[in-house]
């Protein structure tokens, strides 16, 4: 692994290996992260994106959010750490919880 990672993965699969529920978790995390633009239109944090990734529903994390929001950052890290859930490094290795 490099000097920094530039994204981390939180999969939905705890570290026992069990699907996570409720499902939806990724959906609600990136909808409580978003913000409504001059549109009206919801606009999802250009630092929280949704993927599949072999078959897991998984959310990205762009370390940016780290320096951008903080307190943000750090509520999801309690959140991945307080259900169990693995964390991944750009490459996809599993990481402890980023500080």
């Amino acid at each position: 692994m490099g000097n920094k990672t530039e994204e981390i993965i939180i999969q939905s699969l705890t570290r026992e290996g069990k699907r996570f529920r409720p499902s939806d978790w990724v959906d609600r995390i990136c909808s409580s992260y978003a913000t409504f633009g001059e549109d009206r239109k919801l606009r999802y944090s250009p630092y929280l994106k949704p993927e599949m990734i072999d078959g897991i529903r998984c959310l990205a994390v762009d370390m940016q959010l780290k320096a951008t929001n903080p307190e943000g950052f750090e509520e999801l890290m309690q959140f991945a750490e307080e259900n169990q859930l693995n964390i991944l490094d750009s490459e996809g290795a599993a990481i402890p919880v980023p500080e």
